[in-house]
């Protein structure tokens, strides 16, 4: 007895069998000759009463639609023409859908592209073409009523086509309009990162500045502070962006290739931004000195550049102002290694092993401010220790560090020593 089960390579054969599908309707309507002579009829009267229908087209815009009103008193002439253009096509496509369809799609697609650049809301244009598409039904009754009304009826045969042309239009001209917003904020982005690399190399000319304030949305005269912030991964930029500044404060972000500048508007008082010490672990932050006026913020990004330089590697952040003998030394950094070289020399010469003890005994001696009991504690050796490490590095400098002159040369070769590469 044969099971009655179907063998897999017939399962496999029944499941390719093409399943049927609904039948989409077809973008025409299956209109009979009368309704398309009625349809035509009341289309080539609206046609010939095209000036009467722009202008009540025109009258419903100011009255239902507040962006327009602007618009309107703006240039009324050229919103009369555009809306007559539009009828027009959208009329002409009803006489003739294959012949005027193109025609009336690159017209509804200029539209779009000149509203989005002129800044109309696209909620308001989409409701201008809705407001056209009513008026025209409501024309194409009204006509046909008026020269045959037991005709009427079969203009219900063709509303899905009327109502479908609208729908394809609104959305053609929102497709334009979204377009060219996109290409419009492209170049916005473009414009406005071309003028802030101008302000930063301070290459800006006196006759771009008002752009260039009103493209960052800063005002051209206040005062500014750069802040150059590098050591983050691209994806973590913005965080770090985040971090550095807080909200509220009036901040524009240019992207560099490795440094990424903030140009920061102070507040009445403020001296510089309140940028917190340790905003993202690895972070570098340059802090400048204050500057006043968008034209001088090329110094003002010099300021930061040189505050990064001061910053160490493993991260944290620099105020300019609390480092300005390192920003001496770094700013001219072929004097700082003729002065290393001077005053620590001998020192630098000697074995590895020797000579990072006694820069490290007296880097610690500094920063105890001259205590070799703390400094001692830090380097876990008796103060004693420390004073002879101390001595010997007199001795091989030829400086005394009981002299302030000699003090003086002795700390800005150290920051030197540590800040500039060899």
């Amino acid at each position: 007895m044969q099971h009655a089960v179907r063998s897999r390579a017939a399962i496999r054969t029944a499941a390719l069998t093409p399943v049927p599908r609904p039948r989409t309707p077809g973008v025409a309507s299956l209109m009979d000759a009368d309704a398309l002579r009625v349809l035509h009829r009341a289309a080539r009267g609206l046609l010939d009463d095209l000036p009467e229908l722009t202008d009540r087209l025109v009258s419903l815009l100011r009255e239902l639609e507040p962006a327009y009103r602007a618009v309107l008193a703006k240039d009324p002439s050229a919103t009369w023409q555009e809306a007559h253009r539009s009828l027009r096509h959208g009329v002409a496509s009803l006489l003739d859908p294959r012949g005027a369809r193109d025609a009336a799609r690159r017209c509804s697609w200029r539209i779009g592209t000149t509203r989005a650049e002129q800044g109309l809301p696209l909620d308001a244009l989409l409701h201008a073409f809705r407001l056209g598409g009513s008026l025209v039904w409501q024309r194409l009754v009204e006509e046909t009523s008026r020269t045959a009304s037991e005709d009427v009826r079969l203009l219900v045969h063709v509303a899905a086509d009327v109502w479908n042309f609208v729908d394809e239009h609104c959305t053609l001209v929102a497709d334009a309009y979204r377009q060219t917003e996109w290409q419009l904020s492209r170049r916005r982005e473009n414009r406005a990162r071309l003028l802030a690399a101008g302000l930063l190399d301070g290459t800006s000319r006196i006759a771009d500045l008002p752009e260039a304030a009103q493209a960052l949305d800063l005002p051209e005269q206040g005062r500014y502070v750069v802040v150059a912030v590098t050591g983050v991964h691209p994806a973590r930029s913005a965080a770090a962006r985040a971090a550095v500044v807080p909200d509220g404060t009036r901040v524009h972000w240019h992207t560099g290739a490795e440094v990424d500048y903030g140009i920061v508007l102070l507040g009445a008082g403020d001296d510089e931004p309140p940028v917190p010490g340790d905003a993202v672990p690895g972070l570098r932050i340059g802090v400048g000195s204050p500057v006043e006026g968008l034209a001088a913020v090329g110094e003002a990004r010099g300021l930061a550049d040189t505050a990064l330089r001061i910053c160490p590697a493993d991260g944290g952040t620099v105020r300019l102002t609390e480092h300005l003998p390192a920003a001496l030394v770094v700013s001219g950094p072929d004097l700082g290694r003729a002065l290393a070289d001077r005053v620590l020399g001998p020192l630098l010469r000697l074995e590895p092993a020797d000579r990072d003890v006694l820069l490290d005994t007296l880097t610690t001696w500094l920063d105890c401010d001259g205590s070799a009991q703390r400094a001692g504690e830090r380097l876990y050796c008796h103060r004693n220790t420390v004073l002879n490490r101390l001595r010997r590095c007199e001795q091989l400098t030829g400086r005394s560090l009981s002299r302030p002159a000699d003090l003086v040369e002795i700390t800005l070769s150290l920051t030197a020593h540590r800040l500039l590469p060899a």
